[in-house]
């Protein structure tokens, strides 16, 4: 085998990187060239008895109505007339098999080139130049080509999260490799398939990264990604603020010296803020450490 592609080359979609040792293949469609000429002279000397045995048959008959020959010879003519008709057709049957022959033959012949598929830079090489390379089921794979120009980020979003996730909406992200600097890119795919992970469900997101970010990326960098939601102006307060008090949602409202236990509803949540829906008022004091029974500041 011949593999003159090397890890970091650029190559171009069709551009050679593999070539497999071809001279049994090249062979075998050398024969079947063969025979295909050979099938093809058959049907041409195939013609030709029928031509001549189709002359002979009306020569008889023409006799024959002067009673120059006799109706047996007439009859042997006409079968001669028709087995060659019939040796033009199986002349030509016997092409077409040499022909699909020797295309299958073509085909496993180009199997020996192998053409990058797609445009991009050569990200591994997994044998060696002249290395004997067995086929089989699994085909095997001598490079990896990496299209830097269609990165995109999949990200793990928890099934209680996937249901604010929309198509087209904005992401910033950042890698370890580039800590300071923010990335961008759009949600493009929702995958509808479920991963398991540490025994949660979870959804890959498919983010298409803005095309002046793809420079300083690379496969397989880790990514911290946050995906930009709806923008709403709401009412939102400190998760740890909030109790649960008989099957209630709660927070301790500060009013003058005492405190209030008020039931609330929580909307959204977005890391330790949380939304209120209903049951508190801008501007409103309450208690971040709280007990449910005393309503006092916990120590």
């Amino acid at each position: 085998m011949r593999l003159p592609a090397n890890i970091g080359d650029r190559v171009e979609r069709g551009q050679v990187i593999a070539e497999l040792e071809s001279a049994d293949l090249a062979a075998t469609v050398a024969r079947h060239e063969a025979a295909v000429a050979v099938a093809r002279e058959k049907i041409t000397d195939a013609e030709a008895r029928q031509k001549l045995s189709e002359a002979t048959y009306q020569r008889q008959l023409s006799l024959l109505k002067i009673s120059g020959t006799s109706q047996q010879l007439v009859d042997e003519a006409l079968r001669e007339s028709q087995s060659a008709a019939t040796g033009i057709q199986i002349a030509i049957r016997e092409r077409e098999l040499a022909e699909a022959q020797l295309r299958e033959a073509r085909v496993n012949l180009s199997y020996a080139t192998i053409t990058a598929p797609i445009s991009g830079v050569i990200g591994s090489v997994t044998t060696q130049e002249g290395e004997t390379v067995a086929a089989g089921l699994n085909a095997p794979t001598f490079v990896v080509i990496v299209d830097l120009n269609r990165l995109q980020v999949n990200a793990f979003v928890d099934e209680v999260d996937i249901g604010k996730i929309k198509l087209g909406q904005g992401v910033t992200f950042n890698v370890d490799a580039f800590p300071a600097q923010d990335f961008t890119g759009s949600v493009a795919a929702i995958y509808p398939s479920a991963t398991i992970q540490d025994n949660v469900v979870k959804y890959v997101v498919a983010i298409a990264v803005d095309d002046e970010d793809r420079g300083l990326l690379r496969p397989e960098m880790t990514a911290s990604v946050r995906i930009q939601l709806e923008t709403r102006n709401v009412l939102a307060i400190p998760a740890r603020a909030i109790r649960q008090d008989a099957g209630r949602t709660v927070v301790h409202v500060v009013n003058g010296e005492a405190t209030e236990i008020r039931p609330i509803r929580i909307g959204w949540r977005d890391g330790p803020w949380a939304e209120i829906a209903d049951g508190l008022n801008e501007g409103e004091r309450i208690l971040l450490n709280a007990t449910v029974a005393t309503g006092e500041q916990a120590k």
